[in-house]
């Protein structure tokens, strides 16, 4: 948040520097305030709509209660949270419908750096498995470089889509059943922009670009922003578009006090507040005794606290009855006002008839430097003579984003003779070719179990073609580890794909019996692999392959000294192996909604005739569910190894906690748990997410050529947890036992169970 914080203070303190401009477009306004045609004996009413993030949510109450009063709104002005509520009323949603809307969407995804986990392709999921942390940076010639923004472009598009009429996105903002203009900051020379004939959903895009948190967006031949930095209570604007009446709402952040300011966060925070709060006293000042200013009470209330939005929406209402004896000067007879709503509904429904459905004529993508359009395309999943409606399109490109290398998708649709064209602009962001993507990894049991690492992935992109990628990943600390895999689809767009890789791992390994820690060994592992794999959608890979490499053990050091050698060996191999996954999961810590599966089975041509081959398989099943603040997820697994140690033997955290990590081997194992979780608070979206304290129930055993599966060999263990997820990674501070074998504290940052 401090870094994010940071870089709002540098453009707000830039733009402070700059003189603003006066309006632009005066006479087209009033021209375009013509539309609203309002009769002689009463006067124009402009409703002036202040930003304030989800402080703005008040604006919806305000316009219950004017609608209750009977009050009309001939003109309709905004900036930010105030341009993305005015701009859907003037397009024709009711108070209703925008309470609805605003209830129904994941506004943790709106704020988040990327689309939702289970819209993103298969190998950016893959990238949250081998490191969980989301701080990524671009890294260019120029050097690395952090994102324009904390949220991504993705998510907060479609909430703005879903809050609009179907239809309406792309519809100019001087068409509108009532005229409409928001106010955008430029953040090149800090002038005001008034985004007048500009497309709808565009238009309250730019003006909500909140520096820091959302990115700029070019719009007019303009890199703007926030229109709050310049003026977030925009009456003159109203003024100029021939408003005799203005009620203004006002829901910015007031100054904090003295008492309220402990760190350079929030001194940084109270300089952004104070270049707001002075363009919004001389707005105020510009009202005239006939105009009506609405505040409501917000105090408590961050422009962050989106979850809010009931105490937020009542706030309005009261606010607006508390001055119903000024408002009702400005009330019409109810007959009236049904006819007045009725035709600005009835005119945003008829605006509504471009979701009819055509056939496709022609698709094609321009702009793009590195990436190949034929791979867009394909992945968008439309093809020429489809029949298909324009928010089934939209629907269609949104996808893209789930790439990760593009910072917008636009979408451009042109009908003729009963067909339509699309035309696809996309934006490749700055890190589209090169990703860097840091974490940590901390565990401890706080006795003798205690791991650090400082992980790094980096990801090329987009290096031929056929869009090939070198992915690596390198970890210093208790693990030493390095991979680099070289990813090649067979063709433009193709599921098929073959990839090399080398690997490289260090580390020193318990060595148990019984349950009892006898020795610590240290070991390397290097090998080469080559596997031919297949990407099903976003939803799944089969892999096969086969892998060659050496094992070396350096050392092995008990801590009994009865039991103490040393031992230096090095064990040459080959494996073939067939790997099939399917990761639907929304989160891998954090699992509320979908379903992971994994089915791996390796084989060791064997060397010594009459000795079976060794052999390895693994069955991994998860689903996870979710009810109001409750989830969690049932999980189950079973190997079996031949000849071989297994891939994932027992013990540690939801292992059968409580037992020592991986202490607990056998050539068979079973295992099982189930995991509730209740959600108790939330990190703000730019630097985390959910809050939760959850509970496990743990069940499993291992057995072999000499134990036959019984009741017998099942472990009963359990945890309580508190889990914090972070853009750092999922924190865990948590403590388990297992019945009859011990218990144990834990502490954790990026695990992935």
């Amino acid at each position: 948040m401090a870094m994010i914080l940071n870089r709002i203070l540098l453009v707000c303190a830039g733009i402070a520097m700059l003189s603003t401009t006066t309006l632009g477009h005066a006479q087209a306004n009033q021209q375009s305030a013509v539309n609203a045609q309002v009769p002689e004996n009463r006067p124009r009413i402009a409703l002036v709509l202040s930003g304030g993030g989800a402080r703005g949510f008040a604006h919806i109450g305000v316009l219950r209660a004017l609608r209750e009063m009977h009050i009309p709104i001939d003109i309709v002005v905004g900036t930010s949270m105030g341009a993305v509520v005015g701009g859907a009323y003037a397009a024709g949603r009711t108070p209703e419908e925008l309470e609805k809307t605003v209830r129904d969407t994941d506004w943790d995804n709106v704020l988040s750096d990327r689309p939702a986990r289970n819209d993103l392709d298969f190998r950016r999921k893959e990238e949250d498995t081998l490191l969980p942390t989301r701080i990524e940076f671009a890294a260019t010639k120029k050097g690395v470089s952090l994102p324009q923004a904390a949220a991504g472009n993705a998510t907060l598009e479609n909430a703005l889509t879903q809050l609009l009429p179907e239809g309406m996105r792309d519809q100019p903002v001087n068409q509108l059943p009532l005229p409409f203009r928001s106010a955008a900051s430029d953040l090149l020379t800090g002038d005001l922009v008034e985004l007048d004939n500009t497309p709808l959903l565009a238009t309250m895009r730019a003006s909500l670009a909140v520096p820091g948190v959302f990115a700029p967006v070019r719009i007019k031949e303009k890199l703007v922003v926030d229109g709050g930095l310049v003026s977030n209570l925009p009456v003159e604007m109203a003024r100029a578009m021939g408003a005799d009446v203005i009620i203004a709402v006002n829901v910015g952040t007031p100054l904090a006090k003295e008492h309220q300011i402990q760190s350079a966060v929030d001194v940084a925070t109270q300089m952004l507040q104070i270049l707001t709060e002075q363009n919004v006293q001389r707005s105020i000042k510009q009202l005239k005794s006939q105009d009506i200013l609405i505040a409501p009470a917000l105090d408590g209330l961050s422009f962050l606290d989106f979850s809010q939005y009931p105490r937020a929406i009542q706030a309005g209402e009261e606010a607006t009855r508390q001055l119903a004896s000024q408002l009702q000067a400005l009330s019409i007879a109810p007959d009236s006002f049904a006819s007045y709503e009725a035709k600005r509904l009835h005119t945003g429904a008829v605006t509504k008839n471009p979701i009819t459905a055509l056939p496709v004529a022609k698709i094609e993508v321009q702009g793009t430097q590195y990436i190949n359009p034929v791979a867009l395309i394909s992945q968008t999943g439309i093809e020429t003579g489809q029949i298909l409606t324009q928010e089934q399109i939209r629907a269609a490109t949104t996808r893209l984003y789930g790439r990760g290398d593009l910072d917008k998708v636009e979408t451009i649709l042109t009908d003729h003779d009963g067909m339509r064209d699309i035309l696809i602009k996309p934006t490749e962001s700055n890190s589209s070719r090169n990703r860097l993507r840091v974490g940590m990894e901390l565990a401890s049991n706080f006795s003798d179990e205690n791991t650090f690492a400082l992980d790094l992935l980096h990801v090329a992109s987009s290096l031929n073609a056929y869009g090939a990628e070198l992915r690596t990943l390198a970890k210093i600390g208790s693990v030493r580890q390095f991979n680099t895999q070289f990813w090649q689809p067979l063709a433009p767009a193709s599921q098929w794909y073959i990839a090399p890789s080398i690997n490289y791992k260090s580390t020193n390994l318990n060595v148990y019996k019984d349950g009892v820690k006898t020795a610590t060994e240290g070991t390397t592992n290097s090998s080469a692999t080559l596997l031919l794999g297949r990407q099903f959608g976003h939803w799944g890979s089969l892999e096969a392959g086969v892998s060659r490499g050496f094992q070396k053990v350096d050392s092995a050091l008990s801590s009994d000294p009865s039991l103490s050698y040393d031992l230096h060996s090095r064990i040459y191999d080959s494996f073939e192996f067939v790997n099939f996954k399917i990761d639907t999961l929304n989160s891998l810590a954090f699992p509320t909604r979908g379903s992971f599966v994994k089915a791996i089975w390796q084989r060791s041509p064997n060397k010594v005739s009459g000795q079976a081959s060794a052999a390895t398989s693994e069955f991994d099943a998860m689903q996870a569910f979710e009810s109001g603040d409750w989830s969690g997820h049932l999980y189950a697994e079973w190997t079996r190894t031949q000849n071989a140690p297994p891939l994932s033997p027992l013990g540690g955290f939801l292992r059968l906690s409580g037992l020592p990590t991986n202490s607990l081997s056998g050539n068979e194992s079973v295992f099982s748990r189930i995991v509730v979780a209740r959600k108790i608070g939330s990190l703000p979206g730019t630097v985390g997410g959910a809050i939760r304290l959850a509970l496990s129930a743990e069940i499993g055993g291992t057995y072999g050529t000499t134990t036959s599966f019984n009741r017998s060999i099942l472990k009963q263990a359990g945890s309580a947890s508190l889990s914090v997820d972070t853009r750092f990674g999922p924190l865990f501070f948590g403590a388990g036992t297992t019945r009859g074998a011990g218990s144990a504290v834990y502490l954790f940052l990026s695990p992935i169970w």
